[in-house]
């Protein structure tokens, strides 16, 4: 099937992977379509020292050589994909976020005076920091502990949670080693908008420290479409025993009452109108207390997130990225609820909490042994044989992912089992690092 004039509409998707192809592919009307991978996933993902304007560059010159017409432009990782993908949907007339409005969201120090200008209530205690400053710590007015991280970084890359002077100082070593691999391709985009007075010397660089905040963490997921709000589905996201690390993500949302869920949407409403967000996806991370009924905003992520993708097909029955193409197409979203095989999905990650060398992963036969036993499951892996974990680009600070399971069940008790079930079938050969290795 065309689209109404006869025509296939051509899709570019940046770093598109395989996996994605597959969900694009699962959509309702995917035949409407051509997918198109604009730049490739190790180079938009894989890669950590960016130049932005030498990515931007490259993906123009692929839409140059493209014959036909390029009619919408969708991204779903983080920077600088995210930034990459307005810029290009501006200079082919595709609607999309202004660069302003994106930045708002993605400089987490520029987020948070935008939160407290519009929805105070919500955000934790705060303050900007400059990691290469002798006098770092005193920047920081808030008592231990505190989470640090750069304004901009890739998942939980360069966090800490610091309790006391010698574990900040620890941290600072970390960041000041790796921060610029992106915060220096961040300046590049922040450099192309007027900042505001508060921005000045609060560039790519920047790190941000934090309250620490603590309760159940839950994520609306939604867009602004012509300034049309709306929101098809929250995830609930489950934290390790530490609390470091979000250990698995469960769709549909079961862990907060609705009223809760609902004020979380109109937050998330308030702030998007505030900062003029249009025409674009987006995920907002909530942390709530259930003792206290105390509501904190974690973070705003301007797309749909990959992670939820195959949550929404196994439950709602089409991908998210279809409503990321209506956007980009200039039609109204709508996603189907509840029309997938399962009840219930989650997304359950693969962890080793220590370093180690990777002898050998899952293969064809133990994928297949996985499928034959539980049909519909998905498994990303992210190491290979050989590869060091503590030397994998965008890890966790905490932990070190191996790969992430997509699971359907009929209810979240039957889903925990199975992840155990899919671990089971799932071997990894990990040899610990030795004095050796680690010199």
């Amino acid at each position: 099937m065309s689209e109404p004039d006869g025509r296939t509409r051509n899709v570019f998707v940046l770093g598109m992977t395989d996996l994605q192809r597959k969900e694009l592919e699962s959509m309702r009307h995917a035949a409407r379509y051509s997918f198109h991978s604009l730049l490739d996933y190790d180079t938009l993902v894989r890669d950590t020292d960016y130049d932005f304007d030498e990515l931007l560059d490259q993906a123009r010159t692929e839409l140059a050589a493209f014959s036909g017409p390029v009619d919408a432009i969708v991204c779903h990782w983080d920077f600088p994909s995210s930034l990459l993908a307005p810029i290009l949907a501006h200079e082919h007339d595709i609607p999309a976020p202004s660069v302003t409005s994106m930045l708002k969201c993605e400089h987490k120090y520029w987020s948070r005076l935008e939160q407290q200008q519009s929805v105070p209530e919500v955000v934790p205690g705060f303050a900007a920091f400059d990691p290469f400053a002798d006098d770092a710590l005193e920047q920081v007015d808030l008592t231990y502990p505190f989470w640090v991280k750069p304004v901009k970084a890739h998942s939980s890359n360069l966090g800490f949670e610091i309790h006391d002077e010698k574990e900040f100082a620890a941290a600072l070593g970390e960041i000041r080693a790796e921060i610029t691999d992106v915060g220096d391709a961040f300046n590049q985009v922040l450099r192309r908008v007027d900042l505001p007075e508060s921005l000045h010397g609060a560039g790519g660089n920047t790190c941000l420290a934090e309250e620490v905040i603590t309760g159940i963490q839950i994520a609306p997921e939604g867009v602004v479409a012509q300034g049309r709000f709306s929101v098809h589905g929250i995830v609930d996201m489950h934290r390790d025993a530490s609390g470091h690390s979000i250990d698995h993500l469960d769709y549909p949302a079961v862990t907060v009452p609705a009223e809760v869920q609902q004020r979380m949407v109109d937050v998330a409403e308030r702030f998007l109108r505030h900062i003029d967000y249009d025409d674009g996806a987006f995920n907002v991370e909530y942390m709530w207390d259930p003792e206290t009924d105390r509501l904190r905003l974690i973070e705003v992520n301007t797309r749909i997130s990959q992670s939820h993708t195959e949550l929404f097909l196994k439950v709602d029955g089409t991908s998210n990225h279809e409503v990321a193409i209506d956007v980009a197409l200039g039609r109204t979203p709508r996603m189907p609820h509840r029309e997938g095989p399962f009840a219930v999905a989650g997304q359950w990650h693969l962890f080793h909490d220590k370093d180690a060398i990777v002898r050998s992963v899952p293969g064809e036969a133990d994928l297949a042994a996985l499928e034959q036993a539980m049909p519909d499951t998905q498994v990303t892996l992210q190491v290979q044989p050989g590869d060091r974990l503590s030397e994998l680009p965008h890890q966790d600070s905490y932990r070190f992912r191996l790969g992430s399971v997509y699971l359907g069940a009929d209810d979240h008790d039957q889903l925990a089992a199975r992840f155990r079930q899919a671990v089971d079938l799932l071997p990894f050969e990990l040899e610990p690092v030795t004095e050796e290795d680690a010199g």
